[in-house]
């Protein structure tokens, strides 16, 4: 049950090597922005990280296991974990904009909680047999492949929940602002904001396509886009909530 990995070197350096490295850097930034000050803010910018660090130990757990339905839960818990992250950025940009009076507590966390009940609905796809969800076994060599209903669900659900209100949102504060500097550091927001987009479609792909190729590339180029992400978001905006 344990000695998959043993025989597959490139895995084992894949999820405990560069994917232990992306770990311990986004630990390390949540750590930062939380050991000044748990207002609110901070706490949400925060979670973007946190969910992605969850998401990552449930990939580390499951990484040498090779029972399919236990990698297939442990599967779904990293799936969540990752794809819930981006909302964090959501409420926080929505707060900047329009100011917690409008964004009241109630209302952040009935948008944590209608998207976290759609990507639970996840689970539906993976209970639902064959051809719908995540096929994840000695015959994939324990790399997850999406089938088409998942990857759609998957791909427009973060994709009109996500990722175009967060552009949206982030150009408009943009515009908001008349400071130079100001304006300098929401940009490197953006620029992390459209590295994690790209990092998050090059997964969705890779899994969907399951062409070794395209895995072979994304692999690394995904781990880099993921450091460039989380660094260039706290760099922007992260850093400032420390002071």
């Amino acid at each position: 049950m344990f000695l998959y990995p043993l025989e597959n070197p490139i895995r084992v350096i894949t999820i405990y090597g560069a994917q232990g490295l992306i770990f311990i850097f986004f630990v390390y930034l949540a750590y930062r922005i939380l050991k000044r000050d748990r207002k609110r803010l901070n706490l949400i910018f925060s979670g973007f990280y946190l969910s992605v660090v969850v998401g990552t130990i449930f990939n580390f757990i499951y990484g040498p296991i090779a029972d399919e339905q236990v990698v297939l839960i442990l599967n779904y818990f990293t799936n969540f974990g990752a794809f819930y992250a981006p909302i964090f950025f959501v409420v926080f940009n929505l707060i900047l904009l329009k100011s917690e009076k409008i964004i009241t507590h109630t209302k952040q966390l009935m948008i944590f909680i209608g998207y976290g009940i759609y990507m639970f609905c996840m689970i539906f796809f993976v209970i639902a047999g064959p051809g719908w969800g995540v096929e994840l076994n000695a015959t994939t060599e324990w790399s997850p492949v999406w089938h088409l209903p998942f990857f759609l669900y998957v791909f427009l659900g973060v994709t009109i929940f996500t990722i175009v209100p967060l552009l949206y949102l982030s150009f408009q504060i943009y515009k908001k602002f008349e400071d130079e500097q100001l304006k300098k550091k929401w940009k490197s927001f953006i620029v992390g904001v459209i590295a994690l987009i790209i990092f998050m479609y090059s997964i969705f792909f890779a899994n969907y396509l399951n062409d070794p190729t395209v895995r072979m590339l994304i692999g690394p180029i995904g781990i880099i886009l993921a450091a460039i992400s989380g660094y260039m978001m706290y760099s922007g905006v992260g850093r400032q909530l420390e002071k």
